[in-house]
């Protein structure tokens, strides 16, 4: 089950204070719980003594962007992460998957549609609380994916994952030697239809084959298909 609404902590990280304060307004007003951050310090300082559900971020922030800092959360936390971008700036985007995040939305952008990209997030975030019958783990070289936890570990070492990621991998493990469409990936992941969004999946491949693959240039287990899309093969 995912989290509902009522269930979900939001942060808001953006330095324009009106565009910060209305965003976390309409939020609010759509039963979510929100916290504001006006810069990178400000939000690490939150973080330290909260955890969240999901960080809606601001590109472009004085002191470390929001690239920048998406970089730095990878490093020890598996928060979704909603890029706001400029619109136009796809270096921005392509980027801001690259360091980790799991969508961006270019500005301007309207409320409803930034509602329905944290919804589908959070759509992807897996309960731990779910009950499951038994264990079920693919087996991907030194790699064993978990696929009820939504775990992948190396040996002993736990591999983090993104919401993304994590959806990801449940798609393919669903039907494992079988290929999927981009345009499949970008529906089930609960994205809009188009090319845009199609090289986002890609981007989120490749950072997915550095975390699987001995040579992500040659992919032996997140394969690509031509014509078809992409495959997992596990061993």
């Amino acid at each position: 089950m995912a989290l509902s609404q009522n269930d979900a902590h939001l942060l808001i990280v953006d330095d324009d204070e009106r565009i910060r304060k209305l965003i976390q307004q309409f939020l609010s007003r759509n039963g979510f719980w929100t916290t504001s951050a006006r810069d990178a310090d400000h939000a690490r300082r939150l973080l330290e003594g909260l955890d969240f559900d999901l960080i809606v971020m601001d590109v472009m922030m004085p002191g470390d962007d929001g690239i920048t800092f998406t970089r730095e959360l990878r490093q020890t936390r598996d928060t979704p992460i909603l890029l706001l971008t400029a619109k136009g700036e796809s270096s921005d985007r392509i980027s801001g998957l690259e360091a980790g995040a799991d969508d961006y939305l270019p500005k301007p952008f309207e409320p409803k549609e930034l509602l329905l990209r944290i919804n589908a997030i959070l759509r992807r975030v897996p309960n731990s609380e779910d009950v499951v019958e038994a264990p079920k783990s693919l087996t991907l070289g030194d790699i064993r994916y978990d696929i009820e936890r939504g775990e992948m570990w190396r040996n002993e070492e736990l591999i983090r994952l993104t919401a993304t990621e994590v959806a990801l991998m449940k798609i393919f493990s669903i039907n494992p030697g079988e290929p999927v469409s981009r345009a499949k990936l970008v529906e089930d992941l609960g994205r809009d239809r188009g090319q845009a969004q199609e090289r986002a999946v890609d981007v989120q491949i490749t950072r997915l084959r550095r975390k699987i693959e001995a040579d992500p240039k040659q992919p032996r287990y997140l394969q690509t298909v031509r014509g078809s899309g992409y495959m997992l093969a596990p061993d």
